[in-house]
């Protein structure tokens, strides 16, 4: 494994056991990532992308290969994992200061210090005057921001991200992508987003790893060379349906 790789899969397969027999989810998946690096992953409905984000994790096991975080075994590496939902999840008989939290108080690390840290980045992002406000009284947006200031609140290494925009309305999506990507950047974490939106993944990624039809392999990663524009401007630019077509294609064969 290379130690300059914040995450590594190495020829990783899977395979759930059922009473019907076995069914092979993954094979020979063979990817790295970069510190400070946001990727995407896309493939055809049912392939396996959330599957990657659960090996990632440390929530499935391989059933062969190699996953590591910095040179080591990512089952030991469970605490360096944020997980972001599709939904936000927020609890609500929970203020969001108690929401933002929470992960703290599960990990035994509700310390005054990290939890100042945690209500820091609240205010920094804009949600300092809703502390005491609880999640039915936010916008769909800004309940994805305070869920995402949630996921970094313990300080994870790696944003792991599942179709985290797919409930929110288009017009909305556009709005929280923008903040979600900016907040992500300054804070300089590493993320790996799982989509079926194609759009979202050009304008948010660096790279874009597409997947198969499962059992899912890897049919190409493509570095995507928008640099640091943000997601609104790279749907303004005119390489952005070059690779929406491209891309389209490789799902579609």
């Amino acid at each position: 494994m290379n130690e300059k790789h914040i995450l590594e899969f190495k020829n990783v397969c899977l395979t759930y056991h059922t009473k019907e027999g076995e069914t092979l989810a993954v094979k020979n998946l063979d990817f790295f990532m970069r510190e400070g690096e946001f990727m995407a992953v896309i493939g055809p409905s049912g392939c396996g992308k959330t599957t990657v984000l659960s090996l990632a994790a440390g929530l499935l096991k391989p059933s062969s290969g190699e996953i590591a975080v910095r040179g080591e075994n990512a089952a030991k590496s469970a605490g360096k994992f944020g997980y972001m939902l599709q939904k936000d999840e927020l609890f609500p008989w929970r203020t969001i200061e108690k929401n933002i939290v929470l992960p703290l108080e599960i990990k035994g690390k509700n310390s005054p210090e990290n939890r100042e840290k945690a209500l820091a980045l609240a205010k920094k992002y804009g949600l300092g005057d809703f502390l005491n406000y609880y999640p039915d009284q936010l916008s769909g947006g800004m309940r994805q921001r305070a869920a995402l200031i949630r996921t970094l609140a313990p300080d994870p290494e790696i944003l792991l991200l599942d179709e985290p925009f797919s409930a929110l309305d288009y017009q909305t999506r556009l709005s929280v992508c923008n903040d979600v990507y900016n907040i992500i950047r300054c804070e300089k974490k590493t993320a790996l987003l799982v989509t079926h939106d194609i759009s979202e993944a050009i304008s948010l990624a660096d790279r874009i790893l597409v997947l198969s039809r499962r059992p899912a392999t890897v049919v190409n990663i493509h570095e995507i060379g928008f640099e640091d524009l943000s997601p609104l401007k790279r749907r303004e630019s005119a390489h952005f349906s070059v690779w929406f077509e491209k891309l389209w294609k490789e799902l579609n064969i």
